[in-house]
């Protein structure tokens, strides 16, 4: 991920807050939403600990990046709260996305974000075969790849997915930074390169599969020894 881009947030200098404690922001607005379609109205930092897996002492530190929020010994208003993360992150309205590559994997993302993600809206999806060109899913066209700059700009595109064969993953990412595309979450199993300026999150599924694994074998190995 480029570090020439400032992060979000109303600290007037974003580069100090961690890139970790972005990362966490999602987890507390997920959970906050969830609190607030339920009625809750107010929340602790420990209840929210306990539903989010941080610690009480790191979401107040967290938070504390962004302002002062919530009452000692009361708790934070959750829609409040929801609602100034909302501004944080950048989700006050939704952000429109597009999905590069039409195949099994970026139709399923497709579909997640159209119907999982209320903060997104995918706008279109890009593919090369003509086997998939013209199809609609779930109402999101498949366009050819020459029309990204126009979609781009009609809808103010904010962020792309990359879902394309690992020997087409740079040309496609090439493709959306010259379409005017700054943020790029990557789901092919190689890194891309992208200008200063332009986010890349390189998410590789086999390498985190691997990584959970080793906790998994470290956990049998401690059971085998008794410990």
């Amino acid at each position: 991920m480029s570090k020439n881009k400032k992060l979000p947030g109303n600290d007037p200098d974003h580069k100090r807050i961690p890139r970790s404690v972005i990362r966490r922001l999602p987890v507390y607005l997920r959970t906050l939403d969830n609190l607030v379609k339920n009625d809750v109205e107010v929340v602790t930092s420990m209840e929210l600990s306990e539903r989010t897996g941080f610690t009480a002492e790191q979401i107040r530190k967290d938070l504390g990046h962004f302002g002062t929020f919530g009452t000692r010994g009361t708790g934070y208003h959750a829609e409040a709260l929801r609602n100034e993360l909302l501004k944080i992150i950048g989700l006050y309205e939704k952000t429109a996305v597009i999905v590069v590559g039409a195949g099994h994997l970026g139709t399923a993302l497709l579909r997640y974000n159209v119907n999982r993600n209320p903060y997104t809206n995918v706008v279109a999806a890009f593919d090369t075969s003509p086997d998939v060109m013209g199809q609609r899913i779930l109402d999101v066209e498949v366009l050819p790849v020459s029309r990204m700059p126009e979609v781009v700009r009609k809808h103010n595109v904010k962020a792309a997915i990359l879902a394309v064969p690992s020997e087409n993953v740079q040309a496609a990412a090439d493709q959306v930074v010259k379409s005017g595309v700054e943020v790029i979450f990557n789901f092919a199993p190689i890194w891309v390169q992208a200008p200063p300026g332009v986010f890349v999150h390189n998410a590789d599924l086999s390498i985190e599969l691997q990584s959970l694994i080793y906790y998994a074998t470290r956990e049998e190995a401690f059971r085998s020894k008794g410990v």
